[in-house]
């Protein structure tokens, strides 16, 4: 019996790939990919020659799956996917489970995750967050998406086509303005750039610069700070502490309001009111 190899590839760098994956690629017969030319260009990139490519995408996946579990029976099978880690986004999970099913070893080949990638170099809190793949077509379900992940408070990444890029960010601009956007452009490519502000800047700047909506995108958004829960006497007693230190008033909303996340403007009203 054979073992399904999920090998992730390149998100554009073809320098980003893992000396294990080529390991694998060069080793099994059988390669299963979405697109036979672009899989064609990563193995002749590496040198690697002989090998048979079937092709699975999404309006095929269910057949090819059913031939690729029947080569495992007597061979292994690596699956890979145009860009990144198969299954992610990508066509491949039915393979993979029908493996499982089936009682073959399914080894996974970590590399590039576009989603991932993003992260870590957006600077937003990545001690939680979650990854919701592409949103929805229609404007309804796009804005009941992004709402739904705005109010759990955490990191939330998404994959957006070019063509609704801008439609998109006027969404996240609409829905919560004072969150923060980070969007990624052409991760590890040659055009490779990261645009990060308030969701409404990051808009404004696509709409001014609307030549530069080209390639792949990857949306991370950190909705606004949640509000606390204060009481009227515990903002006074903050307030005392910090007028002791010698800060002004408007100094002191300003500190407030960094701590609970609640307006300035009715912090100062009322320090003005009551101290």
């Amino acid at each position: 019996m054979g073992t399904l190899y999920v090998v992730a590839t390149p998100i554009g760098n073809l320098k980003d790939i893992t000396l294990r994956a080529l390991e694998i690629l060069k080793q099994v017969n059988i390669i299963a990919c979405e697109d036979t030319r672009v899989t064609r260009k990563l193995l002749n990139h590496y040198g690697i020659e002989g090998k048979k490519l079937i092709s699975y995408h999404e309006h095929n996946e269910e057949k090819a799956a059913e031939k690729i579990i029947s080569i495992l029976e007597s061979e292994d099978v690596a699956l890979v996917s145009d860009a990144g880690t198969p299954c992610i986004s990508d066509p491949g999970y039915r393979v993979v489970k029908k493996a499982w099913e089936k009682g073959f070893t399914v080894s996974p080949i970590p590399g590039a995750f576009a989603g991932a990638a993003a992260l870590s170099a957006s600077g937003l809190p990545s001690d939680k967050f979650v990854f919701i793949g592409f949103l929805p077509h229609k404007k309804k379900q796009k804005v009941e998406t992004i709402k739904k992940f705005i109010d759990i408070g955490i990191t939330f990444i998404a994959y957006e086509s070019p063509y609704r890029l801008l439609e998109t960010l006027e969404i996240y601009r609409e829905v919560s303005p004072e969150s923060y956007i980070v969007v990624a452009k052409e991760i590890t490519k040659i055009h490779e750039r990261f645009i990060r502000g308030l969701s409404t800047d990051v808009y404004l700047f696509f709409k001014e610069n609307q030549h530069l909506i080209k390639g792949e995108f990857v949306i991370l958004c950190h909705p606004d700070k949640p509000k606390r829960v204060i009481s009227e006497e515990e903002i006074l007693e903050k307030a005392k502490i910090l007028r002791n230190k010698g800060l002004k008033t408007k100094e002191i909303a300003k500190e407030i309001s960094k701590e609970t996340g609640l307006s300035k403007k009715e912090i100062y009203r009322l320090l003005v009111n009551k101290i």
